[in-house]
């Protein structure tokens, strides 16, 4: 199997943007966890998107629990995906499992602000 490649640019071929994204390491996979945010939050710090943090409130926009909000409870760099309090599966034999979503499909509401690296980050834009 072939590494990694820096030089990749873009590709319209869905194939080869899935590739992309499995085969990347995880300082590029950290910038796929970015989500937009609310128009509130939009207007105060001047941004249209932010990394994912635990602590994060969300409101999901797409699929099965659309309009559902929550907390982030876990974050999964490898597999880019997101997991949000309140939102669950029920499985067969009755136990609950929290679902994992993409965070294009979320959408910031509320900030976890206890981080000093990031209270800068958002700063830095005003």
């Amino acid at each position: 199997m072939k590494e990694f490649s820096k030089t990749w640019k873009s590709s319209k071929k869905p194939r080869k943007q899935r590739k992309y994204r499995l085969r990347s390491t995880l300082h590029i996979k950290q910038r796929l966890l970015h989500s937009h945010i609310s128009k509130d939050l939009r207007k105060k710090f001047g941004k249209r998107s932010i990394g994912l943090r635990k602590g994060d409130k969300v409101r999901v926009m797409r699929g099965q629990f659309k309009k559902h909000e929550g907390k982030i409870e876990k974050i999964d760099l490898k597999k880019i995906r997101v997991s949000v309090s309140g939102i669950e599966l029920t499985k067969k034999d009755g136990t609950k499992k929290l679902l994992d979503l993409h965070p294009s499909n979320l959408t910031i509401t509320e900030l976890n602000l206890d981080d000093k690296f990031r209270q800068k980050i958002l700063d830095r834009t005003k």
